[in-house]
């Protein structure tokens, strides 16, 4: 009796069904479409390596099973892939010694790799077959988002340690494949040390600007927005609106102390901002507010001028400059924007609804108990103050279009959606048509995305970081609504 056949077509059907069906979802890289390229790879080196007949068969069949072990679980899932293997592989001709070959080659696979023989180190090479190509950054960065979900590495700093660690102590072990990649592998390795030496510096540099230079808008904020209100709003009996609003008729209605007035009616609010935003925003705008009444304090009373139409517009213009660059710092200086965030998500109101409510029932109060014409005067104060902001804020960010073309096009797209929270949109175009090398070009994502001004350094290093040959330019968008875009802010 013949021995019976290796049935491998039918054991690839079988078992890549499984792949592409079962494996759970956060698998981005150990997925069916890992294991047809590991197969790509093992036949290409075997092919070079002159491995032949059964053995070829065997070897075909180790990098089909090596990661099916991850359909059960994700750490030593290359003993639940020998495990399925003896399962299944007998139904298809496999022999009992045949299986175990199979298993020996899956475990050399195991990290660090150790092959035993010819057969091992190509499925070794095959299965790490990325690290020497073109490809690399594109299964990298899919690598990382796997195990970022899985919670095996915390952040893209632990991530990158990690990562030029195994690149850099990473050999091929067939010669054909360190004739095909070990070059393209150096040379990967080059990139990530560049791509490490920039990261380390500036990144610390940057925390600590981004810290100071919150901390001077902050500082400069409150001190134009107590500038107004004791050389302009106070002296002459002028209103603002929101939490400010609120404070100077209480003090002048009860003749209290603006300073405890306006950090007690804030207090509330900053309680509220640790749930409806988070607490490193409360925390901020709890010392912008505390800053805000020591100033007040302190700040002798003084009138700048007694001209009504200059009151307003100037009283409105310092304490709006004084709440744009607050808000620019990450924190609030007037708590009627967390009230009115809050709020939103409790009811059917827009914020912008809920805060024309507040202001009306201030200046109506205004107006019962000071008069129409100071209600009317500390209205055109509001909308100075709301216009200024909206300059300080807004008009610094203006939003700009910005289109990148890039062979690296997938990991850009990911880290533009996941990492920086913006929406894109894809054209579909080709790339190459240079000069002398016309006839090479090749099909790509041509992506678009809208950002804010202050936006476009992060989005130029993100980009730079992952193809520094890409092309990027951009334009200034006039106007832009809808989609992934910043909410306009509110005073």
């Amino acid at each position: 009796m013949q021995p019976q056949q290796m049935q491998y077509d039918l054991a690839y059907e079988f078992l890549m069904g499984k792949l592409e069906t079962e494996l759970p979802s956060f698998l981005h890289y150990h997925n069916a479409e890992h294991t047809k390229e590991v197969l790509a790879a093992t036949e290409k080196l075997a092919q070079e390596e002159k491995v032949t007949g059964n053995d070829l068969v065997l070897l075909k069949t180790a990098a089909l099973f090596h990661d099916s072990g991850f359909l059960e679980t994700y750490s030593d899932h290359e003993e639940i892939s020998c495990e399925m293997s003896r399962k299944w592989l007998p139904q298809f001709g496999y022999n009992k010694d045949q299986v175990e070959e199979i298993c020996n080659l899956i475990m050399t696979t195991k990290i660090p790799q150790e092959p035993q023989d010819k057969l091992g180190a190509i499925l070794c090479d095959a299965d790490l077959y990325y690290l020497g190509t073109d490809k690399y950054f594109i299964g990298a960065e899919k690598l990382y988002k796997e195990l970022h979900e899985a919670g095996l590495v915390k952040n893209r700093e632990e991530w990158g340690e990690e990562e030029i660690k195994f690149v850099e102590h990473h050999h091929y072990f067939t010669p054909a494949a360190q004739r095909k990649l070990n070059t393209k592998l150096q040379h990967t390795v080059l990139q990530l040390r560049i791509r490490s030496s920039k990261e380390k510096k500036p990144k610390n540099a940057f925390v600590i600007t981004g810290w100071v230079s919150d901390w001077i808008f902050i500082v400069l904020g409150v001190l134009l927005a107590a500038f107004s209100l004791k050389g302009f709003l106070i002296p002459n009996g002028f209103f603002d609106g929101g939490i400010t609003g609120i404070s100077l008729l209480v003090s002048e209605l009860y003749h209290l102390d603006i300073s405890y007035v306006i950090m007690l009616a804030n207090l509330p609010f900053i309680i509220i901002c640790v749930y409806a935003v988070n607490f490193n925003y409360a925390l901020k705008t709890f010392f912008c507010i505390l800053l805000l009444g020591i100033c007040l304090y302190y700040f002798p009373h003084y009138s700048i001028t007694s001209d009504k139409l200059l009151v307003s517009i100037f009283g409105g213009f310092f304490v709006g400059a004084g709440i744009g660059l607050t808000m620019r710092a990450g924190c609030a200086i007037d708590g009627i924007e967390v009230l009115a965030l809050y709020t939103w998500k409790k009811t059917s109101f827009t914020i912008t609804e809920i805060i024309l409510a507040i202001n009306i029932i201030i200046f109506s109060v205004a107006a019962l108990h000071f008069g129409i014409q100071v209600a009317l005067y500390s209205m055109l104060t509001y909308f100075t103050a709301t216009r200024t902001v909206d300059y300080v804020v807004e008009g610094l960010e203006a939003y700009i279009g910005v289109t990148i073309i890039s062979g690296k096009s997938e990991i850009i797209k990911d880290r533009l959606v996941n990492e920086m929270g913006r929406g894109i949109t894809i054209y579909k175009g080709e790339r190459g048509f240079l000069p002398g090398k016309f006839d090479l070009h090749d099909d790509c994502d041509i992506i678009f995305t809208v950002i804010t001004r202050l936006e476009i350094r992060k989005l130029k290093n993100l980009v730079s970081e992952i193809d520094p040959r890409s092309f990027v330019f951009a334009s200034t968008i006039k106007e832009a609504s809808g989609g992934i875009i910043k909410r306009r802010h509110v005073h």
